[in-house]
């Protein structure tokens, strides 16, 4: 019972390094808070703004001058007020 549970442990790390390695991993998302201090080099993703009247999250992805990726999570007025 022991030998099947470390090949089975074996295993499951295997298919997560593998998979790491043909997807690397997403940035971990960071939270804008005012007066935070961004390194934005290059916009890589800016995320979809909802057609709603509301305040929603919104994030985008970026290089900073390092070449590094990151992703910041904020708050925006949706798209969908009507100025009637």
């Amino acid at each position: 019972m022991k030998q099947l549970i470390a090949l089975l442990m074996a295993g499951m790390a295997t298919v997560a390094m593998a998979s790491e390695t043909t997807h690397p991993s997403q940035p971990a998302v960071e939270h804008y808070s005012y007066g935070s201090k961004l390194d934005i080099a290059k916009v890589i993703h800016l995320s979809t703004i909802p057609k709603v009247c509301e305040v929603v999250p919104a994030q985008m992805t970026y290089e900073d001058h390092q070449g590094q990726r990151h992703t910041v999570e904020y708050q925006v007025m949706g798209d969908g007020c009507s100025t009637h």
